[in-house]
């Protein structure tokens, strides 16, 4: 499945819009044995440039906020990672990232999903992960997911999840003025991530 996902050229080839303006790179890690799906928006500039998932600050801070180091981020019998939209969208006449390209989701997610049933927690970051993934029960606003998290963690679903909010430098006042984010959210989730991971002898 990854390496159909990575052959797929939809946004550019078939677009509902305005095709893709550059040439795709789709980026996924898939995994049969993983635990914990990492689902994001899209690929930004270097992750586009270096085909490496969260290869930049915002990987640094996501990697900080799950308490496991760059190795174990990127081993992908620990980690599966799959953003809503596999490629780099491009960007608006501000500078800032377009959302994920509309084509991707219905066409690859649930087949996608469908690959890795032995995931037991997804990490839902940002809006356009949480509407997918958490369904229409919730997805209103970011703010309203995040601020939801205990009852959403603790549903009768499998797997289990927890909204985040994008890691971004640029989220950094989003976090300022909602401290439950770091003093109650982000302990769960790091014992979380390390129950989820094989013990080591």
């Amino acid at each position: 499945m990854a390496r159909r996902i990575r052959l797929c050229r939809i946004c550019r080839d078939a677009p509902l819009k305005t095709p893709l303006p550059h040439e795709p790179r789709p980026v996924v890690v898939a995994s049969s044995t993983a635990r914990v799906l990492i689902a994001g928006q899209a690929p930004g500039t270097r992750v586009h440039a270096t085909g490496l998932p969260f290869n930049d600050r915002s990987g640094d801070r996501l990697r900080d906020w799950m308490g496991v180091s760059r190795e174990e981020f990127y081993d992908p019998a620990l980690f599966a990672i799959a953003p809503m939209g596999f490629c780099f969208p491009g960007q608006d006449a501000k500078g800032s990232d377009l959302p994920p390209r509309r084509e991707c989701a219905p066409a690859w997610r649930a087949p996608l999903m469908a690959t890795m049933p032995q995931i037991e927690f997804v990490l839902a970051i940002g809006l356009y992960a949480q509407r997918w993934h958490l369904g229409p029960e919730f997805g209103r606003s970011l703010t309203q997911n995040v601020e939801s998290w205990r009852v959403i963690f603790l549903r009768n679903t499998i797997p289990r999840m927890i909204p985040l909010p994008h890691p971004s430098w640029r989220n950094t006042g989003w976090l300022k003025r909602h401290p439950f984010f770091e003093t109650e959210l982000l302990p769960v989730l790091r014992r979380e991530i390390r129950l989820s991971m094989p013990t080591k002898d």
